[in-house]
């Protein structure tokens, strides 16, 4: 989409289209640093609720706090500790948000690790990236599904513009990739896989005339932030770095708006996806970009939903 068509205008979507959003409770996952934190420090700007949903307990106290100085200490900001990696912990951690969070405007599927150097296995045997990536997000929809439809509210999934760098569709005869496991091949994977939860989810919500909760999926381009320095190896984080310095990455605040659009914005394409437009869709002018016909192929997508809801132990109720 050149600058011209987009319905946004030449700057793209920006914060500033925001209204406020005092009543409205925004749950993020991996919201303690990079895209997550400055998607909070938007939503929080704005009245908002924003109760994020992240591993580490230290570093999300220290992100609490540096949101208060920021906000003011009655800020409506608080935090439940998930571990993607881990289904019984998405499990209880979806329990501890039902119990204390009455309303879901939006659930932002924004936590991931990403270029995972050697396979690596969660405490379920799932390959790393896709569990924590997709199955752990595909359990905590679904449990918090009920919650986020009474609230006529939005799934947000956060993808990479790395879904399709790898092999174009989900390799099921070995999904923890034990043949040929290749960090950046299965990072795609991972990622492709969470956009086709969410457009299988999309046409299962039409199909049971569910239109009340909206799916959107949204990539942040290339962005600062922690996410290879903190999993990818050397070579990975010494090549980041060295492109940081470019024109082809931007601030970890812009990566974050493609998320804020998709949890606020009316009026959005279900079957898009959303993020920078300028320069390879790396940076620039938010709104929609390129969505490539594999990332919604339909069988594909069917068997993934069998095999997730099997993987994870839920069966989605639509």
């Amino acid at each position: 989409m050149s600058a011209k068509t987009n319905p946004f205008g030449p700057k793209g979507w920006t914060p500033q289209r925001l209204g406020d959003l005092a009543g409205k409770t925004y749950l993020i996952t991996g919201a303690n640093s990079g895209t997550g934190f400055q998607a909070a420090r938007t939503l929080l700007a704005k009245n908002a609720k924003v109760v994020m949903l992240n591993r580490s307990v230290e570093k999300s106290e220290a992100a609490i706090g540096e949101l208060k100085q920021e906000f003011g200490s009655d800020a409506e900001v608080s935090f439940i500790r998930l571990d993607l990696a881990s289904l019984a912990v998405v499990r209880e951690a979806a329990a501890q948000v039902l119990q204390t969070v009455p309303r879901i405007d939006a659930l932002i599927c924004n936590g991931a690790i990403a270029q995972v150097p050697t396979l690596q296995l969660t405490v379920d045997g799932f390959e790393s990236m896709l569990g924590t990536n997709h199955y752990g997000h595909f359990l905590l929809c679904g449990l918090l599904f009920g919650r986020i439809e009474e609230s006529k509210g939005r799934i947000v999934v956060v993808s990479s513009l790395g879904y399709n760098m790898g092999i174009k569709t989900i390799q099921f005869d070995d999904m923890n990739w034990e043949k040929n496991y290749h960090q950046n091949k299965t990072y795609s994977q991972s990622k492709l896989a969470q956009m086709m939860f969410a457009y299988e989810l999309q046409d299962r919500l039409a199909a049971a005339g569910h239109a009340d909760v909206k799916v959107y999926v949204c990539h942040p381009g290339s962005s600062k932030t922690s996410l290879i320095t903190s999993s990818g190896n050397l070579a990975t984080r010494i090549m980041f770095g060295l492109m940081s310095l470019s024109p082809m990455v931007q601030s970890a605040e812009k990566g974050s708006w493609p998320q804020v659009m998709c949890a606020t914005e009316e009026g959005l394409e279900p079957r898009a996806l959303y993020g920078p437009t300028g320069l390879a869709e790396f940076v620039g002018p938010v709104g929609k970009g390129t969505l490539h016909p594999h990332a919604h192929d339909k069988v594909v997508m069917e068997r993934l939903w069998a095999v997730s809801e099997k993987a994870t132990g839920i069966h989605w109720e639509l």
